[in-house]
């Protein structure tokens, strides 16, 4: 099978960087276009010596992100490592140039205009394309990703709560007005930027609730678990910062619908079986076993006292919840082992 050739445009970032690591072990990808204000004409290898002795990554030396550079390359898949609304700027005319598009910034996870500006506070920068991204979620949305142009890849809090949740509402085994989720980040989720809040003197022994009680993932988190249970879901969702490189960990509440206590765990073991990345045991989930992996544990346990489900699930952030799951969806779109690189 011939290599496909891939493009990374905002690869300096933490994710960029995500995806320079897996896809730089990939035996069917070649990178031929690599994107960076800051280290435009500077070898990755440069930029960051792991990179060294790797073979054409690291020899590879990022370029100006013009758009008219990026469509005339022979990259037949981009991945869009930007902030959102930036990504769409980007997005649009390599759609129209005839190249597939991965975005793992939050330009096209949301179907809805209106939604989107009523979190992210601006207008949708192109709301006409909102309707061909597919919500990179592989273990939910497999097959109309392979077929996708453009597939919008999940955040990082949502993986780790729509994961758990979706095949329950979907099989209508939790109250849909009950679900409350808290979420613990570490501090790559922020991105690579010099701010205040996330000087490691600041982050450094503590711990902070943040973006409450909107955060903008709520309105992906609400939309993906609003179409499994086929009617509107609202959650209350409280993320923290906490003082760790890398890794999501995510504690899920909600009611049981009647008689279902005892068919949770068995439903979540029966979707999940034949998915390699997504592990459910009664081994409560433990961050240390899932950085650095594209693999998401969950587990449940009842609590008689409350009647409440108590829902847990690990990922890393920069793996699982960014660039892993990217090369995922990418895996699939170009007919490879969904594995590959991943494992």
């Amino acid at each position: 099978m011939s290599k496909w050739k891939i493009g990374i445009v905002g690869a300096s970032g933490y994710s960029g960087e995500e995806l320079c690591t897996i896809l730089g072990r990939h035996p069917q990808v070649e990178a031929v276009c690599l994107t960076s204000r800051q280290h435009a004409g500077k070898k990755l290898s440069e930029v960051m010596p792991k990179f060294v002795n790797r073979g054409g990554f690291g020899d590879l030396r990022f370029v100006e992100p013009e758009i008219s550079t990026l469509t005339a390359s022979d990259a037949e898949v981009f991945f869009l490592a930007l902030p959102h609304g930036k990504a769409a700027e980007f997005a649009v005319p390599l759609l129209k140039a005839g190249k597939r598009v991965i975005d793992i910034s939050a330009d096209f996870r949301v179907k809805s205009p209106a939604v989107y500006e009523e979190f992210y506070g601006e207008k949708h920068p192109a709301p006409d394309f909102l309707d061909q991204g597919v919500y990179g979620l592989p273990e939910i949305h497999r097959e109309a990703i392979r077929k996708a142009r453009l597939v919008a890849s999940p955040g990082c809090y949502p993986t780790s709560i729509l994961l758990p949740l979706v095949p329950l509402l979907k099989a209508g085994l939790i109250e849909r007005d009950s679900i409350a989720v808290s979420s613990l980040s570490g501090v790559s989720g922020a991105g690579r930027k010099a701010e205040t809040t996330f000087l490691f003197v600041e982050c450094s022994e503590s711990a902070r609730a943040y973006g409450v009680p909107k955060h903008r993932h709520l309105s992906e988190i609400e939309q993906e678990l609003s179409s499994a249970a086929k009617s509107p879901v609202q959650i209350s969702f409280t993320p923290h910062l906490i003082p760790l490189n890398r890794g999501i960990y995510s504690t899920i509440y909600c009611k049981p619908t009647a008689g279902a206590e005892k068919k949770i765990e068995e439903t979540l073991q029966a979707v999940y079986k034949n998915e390699i990345f997504v592990r459910v045991s009664d081994v409560i989930p433990d961050l240390k076993n899932v950085v650095h992996t594209n693999f998401c544990d969950i587990s449940c346990r009842y609590d008689e006292r409350t009647g409440r489900i108590l829902l847990f699930s690990a990922i890393d952030n920069l793996v699982k919840g960014a660039g892993g799951q990217a090369v995922q969806s990418m895996n699939l779109m170009a007919g490879f082992d969904e594995t590959t690189a991943l494992l």
